[in-house]
């Protein structure tokens, strides 16, 4: 019985040298059909076959999780990401109220009340500053756009908890909400090659226009975005001054906006005529449209309360 049972085909046995070398590589535990081995024969085995058992284990690491420098590097663009193209001397919120049909002017008058408040007790704030609120005319109508700025998270942390601890600027927040659908915060920072403009009076009729114009990136693509939108830049600017742009570093990731300020909306569509009639700028649109997911643009109007119009 034992001879017959030894004995193998020559299929069998072409079967055992293929599965046998990928069995012993994927599993750490000895086969079931393995002869036992000797007392102290494993603790003698030689440092070679140690060492290459101890690779396999490594390669198969590799694989499945990727190697020990891949990952460093990763961490490293990572972290590097948000340095390279954010200016990072501010932290900057953008707020958006979308408010319920039939109650604008309701809200109109507690958000005035509110965010004149914040600018009244801006130095208890962290030195939080609001920076601009505007009503979107064209796009999502009924959504109001709000910009504060902060020294850093640190004064972010401050503002925070010294609007908790506010009844006055509590009960101001408390009279907003009734009209309100829903309410988004993001915080968003500056781009280093374009820092925000300050607040200012242009003297435009009812403050002018304002075009948000965001960009929804593929994941991984902001660095390649900056590079190439900073290129047209320059181009575009002979004709418009910027007003601020901006990525998001907590809430909707991989977003990108910048506003633009205009006299009229006939003042934007002969401003970006312009713009494509010189070179620079139709590469730089091209080059950023295949990075983005989706894009989107809102004409905006700036509130009475509004530092920026």
């Amino acid at each position: 019985m034992l001879r017959r049972a030894l004995i193998r085909t020559p299929l069998q046995a072409t079967r055992h040298s293929i599965v046998a070398p990928s069995a012993r590589a994927l599993h750490a535990t000895p086969l079931a059909w393995e002869p036992s081995k000797a007392k102290g024969e494993e603790a003698a085995a030689p440092d070679g076959e140690q060492k290459a058992a101890d690779a396999n284990r490594s390669i198969l690491g590799s694989l499945f999780y990727g190697s020990d420098t891949a990952k460093a590097e990763g961490d490293i663009t990572k972290s590097q990401h948000s340095k390279i193209v954010g200016r990072g001397k501010y932290v900057h919120e953008l707020i958006t109220h979308s408010v319920i049909p039939g109650h604008r002017d309701a809200y109109v008058e507690a958000a005035d009340k509110y965010f004149a408040a914040l600018i009244d007790h801006h130095s208890e704030l962290g030195n939080l500053k609001v920076s601009g609120s505007f009503e979107t005319i064209v796009g999502d109508v009924g959504n109001f756009n709000h910009i504060l700025e902060y020294d850093g998270y640190k004064g972010y942390d401050q503002a925070l908890q010294s609007h908790r601890d506010s009844k006055d600027l509590k009960s101001k927040l408390d009279a907003i909400l009734p009209h309100l659908q829903s309410r988004q915060h993001q915080i968003i920072s500056e781009f280093s090659f374009w820092p925000s403009s300050p607040p200012y009076n242009s003297g435009y009729p009812n403050g002018g226009v304002f075009e948000l114009r965001t960009y929804q990136l593929q994941p991984g693509k902001l660095l390649e975005w900056e590079f190439a939108w900073r290129r047209g830049l320059e181009a575009r600017r002979q004709f418009v001054e910027p007003v601020g742009a901006f990525f998001s570093q907590v809430g909707q990731l991989h977003h990108v906006m910048h506003i633009w300020h205009y006299p009229s909306l006939q003042a934007r569509k002969e401003t970006r005529e312009s713009a494509w009639s010189i070179g620079g700028w139709s590469e730089t649109v091209r080059e950023t449209a295949r990075l983005a997911q989706s894009m989107s643009t809102e004409i905006m109007v700036p509130t009475s309360w509004s530092p920026l119009r």
